[in-house]
């Protein structure tokens, strides 16, 4: 095919792309905004709704709504989650200190709530819409609703009035930042976020806990388990496909691609690594956007004991180990007072230089680029200089990898595969009870399940 032939086949590819509904969220993306004509609930005149479809940095993919009414002036808005429900909830803890405490970003879905145990506040789940907001707007709203009504209430029931008023007090009290107070995020689709005002490094008033739906939970998000009966894949009956054709498959199987939900294929394929165990790796390649991402799975089961590695990275050997991260493997470098926790980065076979390339893009794509204040780019681009420094082996660092699964396996350079070389410390290690919380083992049974079932 000639120069110009090739040209123009790539630019007819590029034409056929549509473009990807959900792009980084900034300040011109103007063009995405999507108007149409609505009625108000408040005088049930035509107003105007404006729907931006966006990805919140550090987070996921949402729909940004706003409503106003040129009419009688009433306005709203509300976020909606539009990722896919993930596999755990989410559980995050903010010990708010100071009034910059109050300025954090709040992504929440409908299926959060609240609890600041200081003055006995909580939002269920599902009582109000999600919202794009702050520690201080979750704050105002409470107060707003609850002095809705106030004057009529205070002529009718004075009693309750002056409670109302005195709680309202309290919670003033929360915005003047007079004492500490936490603010509990539970979210059972796993779809909400606090701000980290120091990243990329660790937060000390931030605590995140992921944990396993009941089946209460399930069904409210509408997850339900099928009858045994009503199966749609049965079990593959024993020695009907023997392992060994197993690992020389190339199995598809059909999903959407988690850039711009079109329709596309995963290619899946079983493999063992050496000196370790069998994996899965999966590969997908978009036909629509050219997005591609690729992930590794471990095929065995969860080991008796977690494992910690530290690799201390000096020279270009080191960066070229081959690693093997899991999905429940969380990452950091004590040096930069880095944390990247196990549902940053997917599971991946790659080299540390991989992992480090990985990590740094994510935080150089990610961050709040637009609204970020100078102070916040300025340390970050200094975080980065740092990070590009070691990547040149400029700079002598630690990178430690922690599975409490024990699926994660670092390349030792010594003359025997089996046993750890002069920069590599392998640490096992018993889990705790949290440990096995995030794993869901605290509640497997392997024995007599038959009779609770």
């Amino acid at each position: 095919m000639s120069t110009v032939g090739a040209a123009n086949s790539a630019a007819s590819v590029d034409e056929a792309r549509p473009e990807a509904i959900f792009r980084e969220i900034n300040a011109d993306q103007t063009e995405d905004v999507v108007e149409i004509e609505s009625v108000c609930i408040s005088c049930f005149q035509n107003g105007i709704t404006r729907v931006l479809p966006t990805k919140i940095p550090f987070f996921r993919e949402v729909v940004i709504m706003s409503f106003k009414c040129d009419s009688c002036g009433y306005s709203n808005n509300e976020m909606q989650s539009a990722s896919e429900i993930q596999k755990s909830g989410i559980r995050i803890e903010l010990e708010a200190k100071t009034a910059a405490d109050l300025n954090r970003r709040v992504v929440r879905s409908d299926n959060s709530s609240i609890n600041i145990p200081e003055v006995e506040l909580e939002i269920p789940v599902q009582s109000q819409k999600g919202e794009v907001t702050t520690v201080e707007g979750i704050i105002e709203r409470t107060i707003a609703g609850l002095s809705q009504d106030q004057e009529k209430r205070r002529i009718d029931h004075p009693t309750e009035a002056a409670s109302i008023d005195v709680y309202i007090d309290r919670l003033k009290q929360l915005k003047e930042m007079k004492k500490p107070f936490r603010l509990l995020l539970e979210d059972i689709s796993g779809n909400s976020f606090i701000e980290n005002t120091v990243a990329p490094a660790t937060d000390p008033q931030l605590k995140t806990a992921f944990f396993t739906r009941s089946k209460q939970q399930n069904e409210q998000l509408g997850l339900y388990d099928q009858n045994h009966d009503d199966h749609l894949l049965q079990p593959i009956a024993e020695d009907e496909w023997p392992i060994e054709n197993l690992q020389g498959e190339v199995l598809q199987f059909a999903t959407n691609c988690p850039n711009c939900q079109a329709p596309c294929e995963t290619n899946m394929k079983l493999t063992e690594i050496p000196h370790f165990k069998e994996v899965v790796i999966m590969a997908t390649v978009c036909g629509s956007c050219g997005h591609k991402t690729n992930e590794v799975k471990s095929g065995g089961g969860v080991e008796k004991q977690g494992v910690r590695f530290k690799v201390s990275i000096a020279s270009k050997d080191d960066l070229s180990r081959d690693v093997l991260k899991s999905e429940t493997c969380s990452l950091s470098i004590p040096e930069l007072d880095l944390e990247v926790g196990p549902h940053a980065l997917c599971g991946r076979f790659t080299t540390i230089e991989g992992l480090l390339v990985a990590m740094r893009d994510q935080l150089d794509g990610t961050f709040f680029h637009d609204s970020a204040d100078e102070k916040t780019k300025s340390k970050m681009d200094t975080f980065l200089e740092t990070f590009d420094a070691v990547m040149k082996l400029e700079k002598v660092l630690t990178l430690v990898l922690e599975d409490p699964a024990g699926n994660t396996y670092v390349q030792s350079l010594s003359d025997d595969d089996t046993e750890a070389d002069d920069k590599l410390i392998v640490e096992r290690y018993d889990r705790s009870f949290d440990d096995n919380e995030q794993l869901g083992l605290n509640d497997m049974k392997t024995e007599n399940y038959e009779q609770d079932a």
